[in-house]
């Protein structure tokens, strides 16, 4: 009977920690949720817009176009998006998120001209900031962060990368046209149209 005891204890000595391992899961994913309605809620549907519209730019540009620049004084099209995803990395760096593995912002932009590499460090850095924003609960928005070197909050953090971004999502716009591209939402837009026959005049 003794015998019989010890092994029970131990064997909920040894489940103790998987039972808390699965307790913990749920937690985690609950976290990783997308929260209904407030600041979160805002700023995860713009983000996604704004993904969906550099990425979609991204894909759009010809290869052999994205070394085109309006000047010589101004950033080229691969430098524009990489100039994105690093800005996405700098705005999380403030709130204290670790840059990715061998990145360096002063390279970073002329790092690569590959539009499939650039397309996919444009998902990437779009995704940190979206699982960043997802693990961050509405009290987190309220703690101590940097914005341009100075004391800020993690909520103001996250209002001007929302805001900045779409800045060079314009710039980004005149350049696919300047490329001869059509921004593919306006082209699905235009498709149905082209595709109705002309009216016949009466």
């Amino acid at each position: 009977m003794k015998n019989t005891s010890l092994f029970l204890l131990a064997l909920l000595v040894a489940l103790s920690p998987l039972a808390q391992c699965q307790a913990a899961a749920p937690a985690a994913a609950d976290k990783m949720q997308a929260p209904p309605s407030g600041f979160r809620a805002d700023f995860l549907k713009e983000w996604d817009s704004l993904e969906k519209k550099f990425v979609g730019l991204a894909e759009a540009i010809p290869q052999e176009k994205y070394t085109w620049r309006p000047t010589p004084e101004v950033r080229s099209v691969s430098e524009v998006f990489l100039h994105v995803a690093g800005g996405n990395y700098s705005y999380l760096e403030g709130m204290g998120v670790s840059l990715p593995a061998g990145m360096d912002r002063k390279t970073y932009e002329k790092s690569t001209s590959d539009q499939a590499k650039i397309t996919e460090q444009l998902k990437q850095s779009f995704d940190r900031v979206r699982k960043t924003v997802l693990q961050t609960s509405d009290a987190d928005l309220a703690k101590p962060a940097k914005l341009y070197g100075q004391p800020s909050t993690v909520r103001e953090v996250l209002f001007a990368m929302v805001t900045h971004t779409p800045e060079h999502l314009g710039q980004m716009i005149v350049y696919t046209r300047e490329c001869g591209v059509v921004p593919p939402w306006t082209a699905a837009r235009q498709a149905p149209q082209k595709e109705q026959p002309p009216k016949k005049s009466e």
